[in-house]
């Protein structure tokens, strides 16, 4: 019974720090990388697509991302796509492929996206913290309805802010990693 409620508690929280992960991969830091361009869908013969199904996207170097349609006539839709994501992103049109420049970050725009970074971990870590207080309100409920012992109870309680501490500074970690890589220069 404890077992099962601390699994679910773990897996809980462990799609709380995926999503923060995800979410600060889709955060521009002045390098080229291409995640950057994984939201962007092209209209490819009326159906709206994912990019990287209708090209090859790659990172020749680090202020480039190069992307080669499969098909030269998906040319045109892939720069439209891009330009229209709204990702602040000019692709310029070689006749056989598109380059996407990354421009550099000022430093104001480096300081909101270091708030942005926070925010999301706070969403992050409020979540892991609602994952904790659900798993101890369940174990509660388990000890009041006989099934479970107070002790077993307790150490159900210890381990669930072990699992909390832990997943927490996973979070920090990420975040950590995230800041140094939109402040360098």
């Amino acid at each position: 019974m404890v077992k099962d409620i601390l699994q679910n508690a773990e897996s809980r929280m462990n799609k709380a720090v995926e999503v923060v992960r995800d979410e600060l991969s889709k955060i521009r830091t002045g390098k080229a990388t291409t995640v950057l361009l994984d939201a962007v869908k092209v209209d490819y013969y009326g159906t709206m697509t994912p990019l990287k199904q209708v090209a090859n996207v790659s990172t020749p170097d680090s202020h480039t991302i190069a992307v080669q349609p499969w098909e030269k006539g998906m040319i045109q839709p892939i720069e439209k796509a891009i330009l229209n994501a709204n990702l602040g992103l000019n692709p310029t049109n070689d006749g056989t492929m598109l380059r996407v420049p990354i421009p550099a970050l000022n430093e104001e725009r480096r300081r909101e996206l270091v708030k942005l970074v926070k925010k999301f971990a706070e969403d992050g870590k409020i979540a892991v913290r609602n994952v904790r207080r659900d798993a101890i309100e369940h174990l509660k409920k388990t000890e009041k309805q006989e099934h479970i012992s107070e002790d077993e109870r307790k150490r159900g309680e210890q381990e669930t802010q072990k699992m909390t501490d832990r997943h927490t500074k996973d979070i920090d970690a990420l975040i950590a990693l995230k800041e140094k890589e939109i402040m360098e220069v």
